[in-house]
């Protein structure tokens, strides 16, 4: 039960930690990309790699991993949002945007696990 309390605890964490940069991006950013959902997505992926990375080569132990990439990225990062974003962009008629939008957050997202495998694993 401890287990999966902290879990819960990490992950509200994770959703403070996305509210305060999801507010803050969009207070200066005024464009039609959503490009706070995008950054979070982004380093989300970038920490799973590192995360990854380190509970593979064992820098981390299991309960760590879990808590972080379970608890903390799973309530920090926002894959829903993104696609309610692309599906909003094609009702607002922006189709073009809607397509950039539905590849460019599947593509560099999985190319950032890849670099913080890189990272992570590097010096092993």
């Amino acid at each position: 039960m401890g287990q999966f309390l902290l879990v819960c605890a990490c992950g509200g964490v994770g959703a403070v930690a996305r509210f305060v940069l999801n507010t803050s991006i969009q207070r200066s950013w005024r464009k039609l990309f959503p490009l706070s959902t995008f950054i979070i997505n982004v380093l989300a992926s970038l920490l799973a790699g590192v995360a990854a990375a380190a509970y593979t080569y064992q820098t981390v132990n299991y309960y760590t991993y879990l808590l972080f990439v379970t608890g903390f990225l799973g309530g920090f990062s926002t894959f829903s949002t993104a696609i309610n974003e692309m599906v909003s962009l094609a009702k607002g008629k922006k189709f073009v945007m809607a397509a950039f939008y539905f590849v460019v957050p599947l593509v560099i997202p999985f190319s950032m696990v890849i670099v913080g495998w890189w990272v992570g694993s590097m010096g092993r």
